[in-house]
């Protein structure tokens, strides 16, 4: 059977989710699988970005990082999505780019996906859970299956013991202030995993 195919998605302003997107990337590709690390086009108005220094200067340091399109989502077998909490929500650009699915949900084509999803916030209890919920809401609606981490490894519990996916706390200065990376790479590991599960079920169906 073929490797299974994981689309690490990610959208960061500053860098803390491009991090963790870097780290799930690392954890899928232990696992066996074919990775992709894809960022999620900026919206934002230019004025907003020139004001924010660590903003414009995260955006300039990726511009090499393929922007995730609908071809990428119908290439893969399961998605990884990071993404900071706006709100108790997803950012506006990660829903934007949700909004566009349409198309590829009508044919079906984003059934039987797997998918899991990381977060972050300034505090620890800023909306990490509900953002990761969000996402999942927008994967029932695909249809797609998800992959929640459980408290299915001792590193889940070092990363503060969030079962829906890895979140982390940043400080003002941008600075994580849980240790979340092996947790990270084991939730990347698990996705992979399942994917791979279900990818064999499907093929054998």
């Amino acid at each position: 059977m073929s490797a299974p195919k994981i689309a690490v998605i990610y959208y960061s302003s500053t860098g803390t989710n491009y991090e963790l997107a870097k780290w799930a990337e690392a954890g899928a590709k232990e696992a066996g699988a074919e990775v992709k690390l894809l960022r999620v086009a900026e919206t934002a108005p230019d004025e907003a970005i020139e004001g924010n220094p660590a903003w414009k200067a995260h955006l300039e340091e990726t511009a090499s990082v393929p922007t995730v399109t609908l071809d990428d989502l119908e290439w893969a077998d399961g998605f990884i999505f990071s993404v900071p909490t706006r709100f108790g929500n997803v950012p506006a650009q990660v829903k934007q780019f949700l909004d566009t699915t349409g198309g590829l949900w009508f044919e079906g084509k984003l059934a039987n996906k797997v998918v899991s999803a990381m977060s972050s916030a300034m505090n620890s209890h800023g909306g990490q859970e509900q953002t990761i919920h969000a996402i999942y809401t927008t994967m029932m609606h695909w249809g797609a299956i998800i992959a929640p981490t459980g408290y299915t490894d001792q590193s889940i519990f070092a990363a503060g013991g969030n079962p829906y996916g890895t979140s982390v706390t940043v400080s003002q200065d941008g600075e994580m202030q849980e240790d979340v990376q092996e947790a990270v790479k084991h939730q990347a590991r698990r996705t992979s995993q399942v994917t791979s599960w279900v990818k064999t079920g499907i093929e054998n169906a």
